[in-house]
């Protein structure tokens, strides 16, 4: 198991209460989670006494506001704990590997969506009723594409995946953090104990995977953001059963199973059944690789 796939490792000068207090796993977890809370309430206050939350205001407006509150509660939460805490190079966000990773995630993530649409069509399911040129796409976009993609990701796989991976190792990782990122879609409109374990599957082991294989947040983001613009913008799918406003109209007939009922093809197991085939291939790179991270007490010490 390379070094390399650890970001971080407690320092050997520590006293044995800054091992558990501030160094530790769930210490650090603990730290980002106080710390975001306190910028999104700072941030939404914010924006709120600035008026983009008034009533009369637009819905492009509304989600202005959302994503810079996302942005400005992530962000710096992640940067205090990898730059204050952690003290190391910010290597999961390098920008020398953006130009790269986010264009390969945005491909990644329009490709398997389309997939998606692709079955889900080629069973009868999928419908396209017309076209909406003037659809008021924008606020989608910059809600559940850029903010999702940012804000989920730092939160579930730079801090949560990662920090638990370096303790418990990759396998427990995988599980906690994509039970978490189910667990956090269960209030969503439409939402149900089927649709939540199904993103747990689909897309919260195929994210971590992703991570794990090229140990950057870029991937992540540009997938995330691109499946959630694909569904709700340009095929007119409710992302994660919020209404979506799409350039196509489309309609989904057939049992809940198939088209994935009101919270959308997120539900569907044509989405299971192609994002575990992508978690498949990831999961057989990184057992090639011998990447697969032990429990820290498996590890030899550096």
């Amino acid at each position: 198991m390379p070094i390399a796939q650890v970001a971080f490792t407690t320092p050997s000068t520590a006293t044995p209460w800054e091992r558990w207090l501030v160094f530790s796993p769930l210490a650090r977890i603990v730290f980002f989670t106080v710390l975001y809370l306190v910028l999104f309430a700072l941030a939404s206050a914010t924006v709120n006494w600035l008026g983009f939350f008034a009533t009369g205001t637009t819905h492009l407006a509304h989600a202005w506001a959302n994503l810079a509150v996302q942005l400005a509660a992530t962000i710096p939460a992640y940067l205090v704990l990898v730059k204050a805490i952690e003290r190391r190079p910010l290597r999961e966000l390098a920008p020398r590997d953006a130009v790269t990773l986010v264009p390969a995630g945005l491909l990644l993530g329009a490709l398997l969506f389309s997939a998606v649409v692709l079955v889900l069509w080629l069973a009868g399911s999928y419908h396209v009723n017309g076209t909406n040129p003037g659809a008021d796409w924008l606020p989608g976009v910059l809600t559940a594409g850029i903010g999702a993609g940012v804000a989920e990701e730092i939160i579930t796989r730079g801090v949560l995946f990662r920090t638990v991976e370096e303790g418990l190792g990759t396998w427990w990782a995988l599980a906690i953090s994509a039970l978490f990122f189910g667990a956090a879609h269960i209030f969503n409109p439409g939402a149900t104990l089927w649709s939540s374990l199904a993103i747990a599957i689909e897309a919260g082991v195929l994210l971590a995977l992703l991570y794990h294989v090229t140990r950057s947040l870029w991937a992540c983001m540009g997938l995330h953001a691109a499946w959630n613009i694909m569904q709700g913008t340009v095929y007119g799918i409710p992302v994660s059963g919020t209404e979506a406003h799409g350039w196509l109209v489309s309609s989904r007939t057939g049992p809940d199973w198939l088209s994935g009922g009101v919270f959308g093809a997120e539900a569907s197991v044509a989405a299971l059944a192609i994002c575990s085939c992508g978690s498949a291939i990831l999961l057989a790179i990184a057992i090639r690789r011998r990447s697969i991270v032990p429990p820290r007490w498996r590890r030899a010490a550096p």
